[in-house]
């Protein structure tokens, strides 16, 4: 039997109210209200251009700093001549005020080896890579601009190649 017209109206009215109540807190989420990757290296000191562009996603446990950032798949490019650095699909590892530990997804090719980067510290307007029995120190001005894969920071192909942004995801963009 058919609930009255009143009694009706009274649970479609309900149903509205709910769904008015907690729509905002899916607008919300879906607006960008998260920080992004980028805006996440920015809070514990570090210049966004040591992530590639086109970041897809993160994870962060700020009670512990454990953290995976998550591209499309690889990448790679050379910097400063000798060095090439190669990122995984998956970069994993801890996060604090001007340190980077643990890292896994990150590697750098120097003369023919290749060695895992393992940590990175920010040392005032230095930033120094950790990749084993060695290291290398290079000026945090070298990454204020995040790299894309393959033509890393010298691309040529892009005239705005000075200029970072930042779209509604959080990407690197030009």
């Amino acid at each position: 039997m058919d609930k009255p017209f009143h009694a009706r109206n009274i649970s479609l009215i309900k149903a509205t109210f709910f769904l008015l109540a907690i729509l905002p807190l899916f607008l919300t989420k879906s607006m960008g209200d998260e920080p992004t990757a980028y805006e996440i290296l920015e809070r514990y000191n570090f210049p966004i251009g040591i992530l590639p562009k086109g970041v897809t996603g993160y994870d962060l446990e700020e009670s512990t700093g454990k953290f995976s950032a998550y591209l499309n798949g690889s990448c790679s490019f050379s910097i400063e001549g000798s060095y090439k650095l190669s990122y995984q699909p998956t970069i994993k590892g801890y996060i604090s005020q001007g340190k980077l530990s643990s890292l896994q997804g990150i590697k750098v090719k120097w003369l023919f080896l290749w060695f895992d980067i393992i940590e990175v510290y920010r040392n005032g307007d230095v930033l120094e890579f950790s990749f084993g029995i060695a290291s290398g120190e290079f000026s945090i001005d070298n990454f204020e601009e995040c790299p894309e894969c393959g033509c890393g920071f010298s691309c040529s192909s892009n005239p705005f190649s000075s200029k970072t942004r930042r779209n509604e995801f959080g990407i690197c963009s030009y």
